[in-house]
């Protein structure tokens, strides 16, 4: 039976028995309050309604400091600790705080360093433990906001769409890819993901020409895939401009080949794309699920330093029915270290700002744009106020 978990706030005094049974067994309860206890904003993590990890927050005017993160010893293992930094990571975002740090107990560094985190200070004991202070500058990947990056998708040099990866399904929105990356480019996009169709069909890359042709004559980032299975395909790819290489199925089929290839041309060029249905990976155009978790695949590639990841849920694509919002939530909660970018379903600017709001650092999107749910106007005025 799967469990609820879920997060809300308590009391100070609510948190206490948790600190001390966690962090403190040995001390009296009253011991484990802490200064302007009564200040701070406290949570707690239920599961089925038992409190099973609490975190303390302390909000001043340009930072915050959090305390006495804990969780019961029989929910360790459970990632409830991460749950609990990305609540309180999202919740200071909203609230404008660019700086976040707490005193992590040296025990637990890797965990915060996982996370992002940076030193900020010497060591130091106290009560016979020892503390590094450590902080997360929560402005570095939101200063700009969410990056929206539209996706062009190409079926015989055409700019095209496909509902839910069906080639039966295909709507041609423009004979012209080119003016369609100008016309992004001049509303201040700056970021494009080229998908190459016939390529992903035939297993080899086949319209590099408008990957050159936009490269050439705009300045977009271009993240480009479909059919690049071989490091010929690559050095097609690179060669014609584009910033990264998108990879999906050769991850999953030749995962060997695939870190080769992070570690030759370094993870900066390299965007892994997940595609899922029902948690599980889909390979071959999506007409092929495996019994592989999206979870396990991420955390073998995040290993091997990957650290741009797209993935679309099957289930949403094409239908403009919403992003899978939980799913994501779920990535970002277990790799915080990644620069996560969701794909499928968004239908309108609100879904962008739900996604932004749950820790995504991009949004690719592609039909809500050419079906108008999401207008030139829409997308210009949020990227000038982002």
């Amino acid at each position: 039976m799967m469990q609820q978990v879920q997060i809300r706030r308590v009391t100070a005094d609510e948190t206490l028995p948790l600190r001390r049974d966690v962090l403190y067994p040995d001390w009296e309860l009253s011991r484990v309050k802490v200064d302007h206890d009564e200040d701070g904003l406290h949570f707690g993590l239920f599961e089925d309604n038992r409190l099973r990890g609490v975190v303390s927050l302390f909000l001043q005017k340009n930072e915050a400091q959090f305390r006495k993160l804990a969780v019961h010893r029989e929910s360790q293992g459970k990632r409830y600790g991460s749950m609990l930094m990305l609540h309180i990571e999202n919740f200071c975002r909203k609230e404008h705080i660019p700086l976040l740090w707490c005193n992590a107990r040296d025990a637990a560094e890797g965990f915060y360093l996982k996370r992002g985190y940076e030193y900020w200070g010497d060591h130091f004991t106290k009560d016979n433990i020892v503390f590094n202070k450590m902080k997360l500058q929560l402005d570095k990947t939101t200063e700009s906001g969410i990056t929206i990056i539209p996706a062009i998708d190409i079926i015989d040099g055409k700019c095209v769409r496909l509902t839910q990866g069906d080639y039966a399904q295909k709507k041609v929105y423009n004979e012209h890819p080119l003016e369609v990356a100008k016309e992004f480019e001049s509303i201040g996009v700056r970021r494009l993901h080229l998908v190459d169709l016939d390529g992903a069909k035939k297993g080899a890359v086949v319209n590099w020409k408008v990957l050159e042709a936009i490269a050439g004559k705009t300045n977009l980032v271009i993240d480009f895939g479909g059919g690049i299975k071989t490091e010929d395909d690559l050095r097609i790819v690179y060669e014609n401009g584009a910033a990264l290489a998108t990879i999906g199925s050769i991850a999953v089929k030749d995962p060997e080949l695939f870190s080769g290839w992070v570690k030759k041309y370094g993870s900066d060029k390299i965007f892994l794309g997940a595609d899922v249905k029902e948690e599980k990976i889909a390979v071959g155009g999506w007409l092929e699920t495996t019994s592989l978790s999206v979870f396990d695949f991420l955390d073998e590639n995040v290993k091997q330093g990957v650290k741009h990841i797209f993935c679309t849920d099957i289930a949403k694509d094409g239908l403009l029915q919403g992003p899978s919002t939980d799913l994501y939530k779920k990535i970002l909660g277990r790799f915080p270290q990644i620069s996560f970018v969701a794909s499928g379903g968004v239908s309108t600017m609100a879904d962008v700002h739900t996604l932004a709001e749950i820790g995504c650092s991009g949004v690719i999107v592609g039909k809500a744009i050419y079906e108008e749910r999401i207008s030139m106007k829409e997308l210009s005025d949020f990227i000038k106020n982002n």
